[in-house]
């Protein structure tokens, strides 16, 4: 790939848009685009990788899996967001796999080059440090749902953190399964199958026929 195309690509990241033309054309030479198929793993939970993955498009799951095989869906990540930084920066291992949904294009960056680019770029540093903090409030929320919300709530509470607002309304597009709800929230399939078809009966969720899913604001009197 020519040096132009992946300054290209650098350019497209907002984590990177505040890089100089300098700093982004030495970014540029470290980086590497590959491409996921559906279901193929990005990084898989006790294992190493060594580089930072920023997604470009597609759709990817976090997933961690107990010792008895048991999943949990800890989080769905979209085009913008970034993951192994936590590996790169104490050295442990991955605490959790990440799995493609779609085909995924990402942006990977070594280990040696991602150090170093965070003394030299105190806003590149600021951004990571602010998806880490989103991804402990994320943690403190789960723990919460868990804690104090039954399964209507957990269920209501997902939903609207995995949809997004598009012209007014809160979208989901992709229509999740009973079953990666249910590894979401801490429930059965059954029950969760069973909180939907309530939810779809007072309107507060419609599942279109192209695979999309509207939540109705209003759903968040559930939690």
């Amino acid at each position: 790939m020519a040096t132009i195309s992946n300054i290209d690509l650098v350019r497209r990241v907002p984590m990177f848009s505040v890089l100089t033309d300098a700093q982004a054309t030495t970014l540029s030479q470290s980086i590497v685009k590959r491409r996921f198929k559906r279901g193929e793993c990005l990084l898989e939970q006790g294992g190493r990788s060594n580089a930072l993955f920023i997604l470009l498009s597609g759709r990817a799951r976090v997933v961690s899996v107990d010792a008895r095989g048991r999943e949990v869906i800890l989080a769905l990540l979209h085009p913008g967001d970034h993951l192994g930084e936590m590996s790169l920066i104490d050295g442990e291992p991955h605490s959790a796999s990440v799995y493609a949904e779609v085909q995924t294009d990402v942006l990977m960056l070594g280990r040696v080059a991602f150090l170093q680019s965070l003394p030299e770029n105190s806003s590149m540093s600021f951004s990571i440090m602010r998806g880490l903090v989103k991804r402990l409030r994320r943690a403190d929320s789960a723990i919460e749902s868990l804690a104090l919300m039954d399964v209507y709530g957990r269920v209501a509470r997902a939903l609207l953190e995995i949809s997004e607002d598009e012209s007014g309304e809160r979208l989901i597009r992709g229509r999740p399964s009973r079953q990666d709800l249910a590894k979401m929230v801490g429930a059965s399939r059954e029950m969760v199958s069973r909180v939907m078809k309530d939810f779809e009966q007072q309107g507060l969720v419609i599942e279109r026929d192209d695979g999309t899913v509207i939540v109705r604001d209003h759903i968040s009197a559930v939690m």
